[in-house]
């Protein structure tokens, strides 16, 4: 059997949606030839932790952890924050909230020296044992999980040394995207080099929604696009399991994942505010449950709305209670950035709410989301800024819990083309071009 490498920050007891992905590869890829070789992290500062996760580990992998340098319990301490307080969701706040002093210094250190990301310290300790594991196990091929870019920056390095065939997997753009720093000349220059290279240098580069495909096309015309694959994201039906249905007392709408910024509800709970002072919508009827974690900001939209009295807040959640809660809800709430080129954008977790196979309400422009709710006739799809728009899909599945109507029909097929085990194959087969059997 044929080993991969797999370069990844993200790797239990790392929660969050970025673990998912490689975890799953990790899981099927010995399926389709492949051990999985992990290099990850140990004692990290994730933005959540999730230690259940430890469990699903396959025992077939191999995983490897070196240290690394965190920037944040320095960050921390120069901004005031908690010691535990999540960095990720507080570092991209609303367009018109003012930073404190401390805060924009906080942000001028980031900007300037942590290239391409915060993980950068974790460079050195990585290359050192990449280098070891590669001659080690006979790896024959690498595939790194960006973000944090530093995992790309990292396979190069060790790809070039090597000449180790390289697959450079990407979950989000690189500079210029809503959550990486807006640098100033010369860290520009710099980072914008680093994703060149790597660009450049990867035998494959891919890419788990399109518009990471058009980022890079974009900026780099010339680029062989033979060499760019698009493999979505998608779900594990073994991780959903048979929950005996009862019906819910109240129609329960459920949102996991992070809220902050430009990803907020504002505008999902205008529209149910409206629908409730025009008698539409009784909210001793209804139930609106965040779970995850939260940025100051969306705490307080929560807490301050009028409907305040029919939300729950939960914080972050172990992955499989955050899936239970999907099953026991009667819709799902998707909310997509508000941001340039936000029509691109496909997160993740959208294919574990098609999954857990319940109507989904997505605040999102036109664009990929909506095709996707079309091929797979997972729920309705309203702009965010379009108040009547998602009054219309919020009231309709309100009233189709109410008169208990079994309106929800997925097209299963379509839906099962985004299953974990057929992305693994996909990403095996490119595997083997790369490194086909001696």
């Amino acid at each position: 059997m044929k080993k991969l490498l797999i370069v990844t920050y993200y790797f239990p007891p790392s929660g969050g949606p970025g673990v998912q992905r490689v975890l799953k590869f990790v899981k099927y890829l010995p399926e389709f030839g492949w051990h999985p070789v992990v290099l990850t992290v140990q004692d990290a500062d994730f933005p959540a932790r999730d230690e259940s996760l430890l469990a699903e580990i396959p025992k077939h992998a191999t995983v490897y952890r070196t240290k690394i340098f965190e920037p944040y319990k320095l960050y921390r301490k120069l901004t005031g924050k908690p010691a535990n307080a999540p960095v990720d969701v507080e570092n991209i706040p609303q367009p018109n909230r003012r930073k404190s002093i401390a805060e924009s210094f906080a942000e001028f250190v980031r900007e300037t020296f942590f290239i391409p990301d915060a993980r950068i310290g974790w460079y050195p300790h990585a290359v050192s044992a990449g280098r070891a594991i590669i001659e080690r196990e006979r790896i024959d091929a690498i595939y790194s999980s960006s973000p944090p870019y530093t995992a790309a920056v990292i396979a190069r390095k060790l790809h070039r040394e090597t000449t180790v065939p390289w697959v450079a997997g990407f979950r989000d753009p690189w500079t210029g995207f809503l959550s990486t720093p807006d640098r100033w000349l010369i860290p520009r220059m710099i980072d914008r080099h680093l994703e060149r290279g790597v660009f450049e240098d990867a035998s494959i580069v891919e890419a788990a929604w399109k518009g990471i495909l058009h980022d890079i096309t974009g900026k780099m015309p010339n680029i062989n696009r033979q060499k760019l694959v698009h493999l979505p994201n998608g779900f594990d039906g073994e991780d959903y399991p048979r929950l005996e249905h009862q019906r819910n007392q109240r129609f329960t709408v459920t949102y996991t994942g992070s809220l902050y910024g430009k990803r907020n509800p504002k505008t999902f709970l205008k529209a149910v505010e409206e629908l409730v002072s025009e008698g539409k919508v009784d909210t001793r009827m209804v139930y609106l449950k965040f779970i995850g974690r939260f940025g100051s900001e969306v705490q307080e939209m929560l807490r301050t709305s009028s409907v305040r009295d029919a939300i729950e807040i939960v914080s972050y959640l172990p992955h499989g209670e955050s899936v239970k809660e999907l099953l026991r809800a009667d819709a799902l709430l998707l909310i997509v950035d508000e941001a340039a080129g936000s029509e691109e954008i496909v997160p993740g977790k959208v294919f574990e709410y098609i999954g857990a196979q319940r109507p989904i309400i997505a605040l999102a422009p036109e664009g990929a989301i909506a095709e996707l709710m079309r091929e797979t006739r997972s729920g309705y799809v309203a702009p965010n800024q379009d108040i009547p728009a998602i009054k219309a899909a919020f009231i309709e599945c309100y009233q189709n819990f109410l008169y208990d109507k079994k309106n929800f029909q997925q097209d299963r097929e379509a839906v099962k083309r985004y299953d974990r085990r057929e992305i693994t194959r996909q990403l095996a087969t490119l595997l083997d071009t790369l490194s086909p059997l001696s």
